[in-house]
């Protein structure tokens, strides 16, 4: 997580691991204040990162939410390293970039290692098989600092596997962090490169401070439009996120301008430790940050900063001394380790129980699992090799012995070699086996639903897709970028494109999974097949639908601009799904697909509305269908009973007869058998993750989508 860099060492007291002094400015070499102003220690910075990452961890534990504690997070660390690098400039004239980059590589680089190896060994002990593939590709993302833009291509690349719940998922932090170090250095030292050839000293900082200001302000811009737009890219944007770490940059290089009266300190503070503990209660960053929601956290770290800054003269505010006390300085100084280990131990814990949440004893287990592991790791790791070689036979009376950082350091880089070197080795093992799904299966060997409604019975054959096929086996929206992951909209044309008869296929992955079928009819029965397709969005007037687990405004805007569009071009149906899953157990029509017949019935427009497949679940928690088999899971034991995620009935029947618009499709009895929901049939697999069904087992079911499709349109 966020680490200060370069800062004062541990003082002899042994208070604060990571004390800071403020920044001289660019273009003068000597402190605008006093030194006592220009050298304070700041422990309630140390004790603000011991809140936060406390924060963190409660609310992923327990809340299962955004606390705002990363957005603070940020705003330190660009204070703490732009501070070191106007320190170095200000002080010798030059920022020593090599220096710089192997004391923060020192800093980072053991603790992570530690880390990513460990998971690396729990995910081949205790994962399936058909997650290391994903699980490899986030290690070396991590390892390299780009896991954030890993998984803002795994939110907009469809066909990427969902990385909800990878161990590693919360590391894209700390690549935004790192990316934002080696920016800094570079435009520092440029900067100081430059100043070098201008006369006007008094002008440097001042135009250092411009030059921040607007590339903050261009990178807030960037985080509000985009928040509006795709918020689950934008979340992950370095350049979104930009913003945050530049406030701390700001104050860095402002610090020795500011002088704040007492009294507006003591408000500051107040206001600052008010808003970092109300923060995730009062917002949920996953859905808004790093939009303007974000300015609450931010806000409330820079009031903290601005505090405490050039306080030697005069008494801290109260919050600020309570910060700095030697407990909550302590957690700060653990704050980076217990970042890095809370998240794997939490997910792992989940995994291996198959809960939702780890309850209360569960949460206080993986807490305290984090908290021995980040102490160790401290301890053992950290320390040692942070300390500074002795030099001319001098002693440290803390100090570990220098052959035992030796061993450490080279313990640590054996590690990573040998990360690398399995993740590297999987990966390369993957591209030289690729699993392709198949184009079309067999239906003698591989009859899918024709098991169930013909009780036609295959030979025994390997199934198909195979597990690791799986994933990829999806509709060709999915590939050829027909279904959109953000607020634009896109129309293709499948099936007999010269047709007069048109079907359009509306809303999310749920109406997507069935073209492979839809294609089939379309190319036999002669009809065009017109898709208005947009990842998890069908479609809604709501904000903030009953069954959504976030806001998400943009699919209103979409639905709404879809709805005119089926107006204007007016195809002969409209095919959109007609359930959910329950809350609980069985499925159900939610209040806000009324509203979507009533405004088709007031355009006109008749729709074909299919009950939705049954989702893999058990106990509220989503499982992969690939996943359960390779764990050595059964088709009959993956699945689940029919009684428990589908109601007798289909829900849809009841309230479509007040709409004579809608007519309702149901296959349920082609995907599930009279007990149990299995995941194989007729040798072919039947979902190809949580709940989105194979293309080759939809393929199967083109004969009675087809039967039902004819008795209703009349077209066959």
């Amino acid at each position: 997580m966020p680490k200060p860099q370069d800062v004062v060492p541990r003082n002899a007291t042994g208070t604060s691991t990571f004390a800071l002094r403020s920044a001289d400015p660019i273009g003068r070499t000597q402190p605008a204040k006093p030194s006592t102003a220009a050298r304070e220690y700041r422990h309630d910075l140390d004790g603000l990162r011991g809140i936060a990452i406390a924060l963190v961890v409660v609310f992923h534990v327990w809340m299962g939410r955004v606390s705002g504690g990363v957005d603070v997070f940020l705003v330190l660390s660009g204070f703490f390293f732009t501070s070191m690098l106007l320190r170095r400039a200000g002080g010798s004239g030059s920022i020593g970039v090599g220096q710089v980059l192997w004391r923060t590589a020192r800093r980072l680089l053991p603790a992570l290692t530690v880390v990513l190896a460990t998971v690396v060994v729990a995910t081949v002990v205790m994962r399936p098989y058909t997650q290391w593939g994903d699980i490899t590709a986030q290690t070396l993302a991590s390892a390299f600092y780009y896991q954030n833009w890993h998984l803002a291509y795994a939110q907009l690349d469809y066909a990427a596997p969902d990385p909800s719940v990878s161990p590693l998922q919360h590391l894209w932090s700390m690549s935004v962090q790192g990316q934002f170090y080696l920016a800094m250095l570079a435009v520092v030292a440029l900067w100081v490169s430059v100043r070098r050839r201008l006369p006007a000293k008094p002008l440097h900082r001042c135009g250092f401070l411009a030059l921040l200001t607007v590339v903050g302000a261009v990178s807030f811009w960037y985080a509000a439009e985009g928040s509006a737009q795709h918020q689950a890219w934008i979340y992950y944007d370095s350049g979104a996120r930009a913003w945050e770490l530049l406030v701390g940059a700001l104050l860095a290089t402002a610090a020795p301008w500011i002088t704040v009266p007492p009294l507006l300190r003591t408000v500051l503070a107040l206001l600052g430790v008010a808003g970092v503990l109300s923060c995730g209660l009062l917002i949920d960053g996953a859905t808004r940050f790093p939009g303007p929601a974000a300015l609450f956290p931010v806000a409330a770290a820079a009031a903290l900063i601005l505090s405490g800054m050039n306080a030697a003269a005069t008494p801290q505010p109260l919050p600020n001394r309570i910060l700095g006390m030697r407990a909550f300085t302590e957690l700060g100084a653990l704050g980076y380790a217990l970042y890095l280990w809370h998240w794997p131990v939490l997910i792992f814990y989940l995994a291996e129980y198959g809960n939702l949440t780890p309850g209360i004893g569960g949460g206080l287990l993986v807490i305290a699992t984090s908290l021995v592991l980040a102490l160790a790791t401290q301890r053992l790791i950290e320390t040692p090799l942070r300390q500074p070689a002795v030099a001319n036979g001098a002693t440290r009376s803390t100090a570990t012995p220098p052959r035992y950082n030796r061993g450490v350091g080279m313990l640590v880089s054996i590690l990573g070699i040998g990360v690398l070197a399995a993740v590297f080795g999987w990966q390369a093992v993957l591209k030289a086996n690729p699993s392709e799904p198949p184009a079309l299966l067999d239906p003698v060997d591989y009859p899918g639903a024709a098991t169930l409604l013909a009780g036609t019975v295959g030979p025994s054959e390997r199934m198909r897709p195979s597990v690791f096929e799986g994933s990829k086996d999806a509709p060709k929206p999915t590939f050829d970028g027909c279904i959109t992951p953000n607020r634009d909209v896109r129309s293709c044309t499948y099936g007999d494109e010269t047709a007069s008869h048109a079907i359009a296929v509306v809303g999310g992955s749920h109406s997507e999974h069935w073209l492979p079928a839809l294609e089939l009819l379309a190319l036999e029965h002669h009809f065009r097949i017109v898709t208005f397709l947009k990842e998890g969005c069908p479609l809604t007037l709501s904000d903030e639908p009953s069954y959504a687990l976030a806001p998400f405004p943009e699919c209103h805007e979409w639905s709404t601009e879809i709805l005119d569009l089926l107006a204007e071009q007016r195809p002969d149906w409209v095919f959109i799904t007609a359930t959910r899953p329950g809350s609980d157990d069985g499925d159900e029509v939610p209040p806000e697909f009324l509203d979507i017949w009533s405004a088709l019935s007031d355009r006109g427009l008749n729709a074909l509305a299919i009950r939705d497949t049954p989702w893999l679940r058990r106990d509220g928690v989503h499982y992969r269908a690939t996943d359960c088999l390779a764990n050595h899971g059964t088709p009959d034991s993956c699945g689940m009973d029919r009684a428990l995620v589908l109601e007798p009935n289909n829900p849809a029947e009841q309230p479509a007869s007040a709409y004579p618009n809608i007519f309702p499709l149901d296959l349920t009895d082609a995907v599930c058998r009279a007990d149990r929901c299995r995941v194989v049939e007729g040798n072919v697999l039947i979902y190809r993750d949580e709940h989105h069904l194979t293309a080759s087992y939809v393929r199967s079911l083109a004969p009675e989508l087809g039967r039902q499709i004819g008795s209703i349109t009349r077209w066959w």
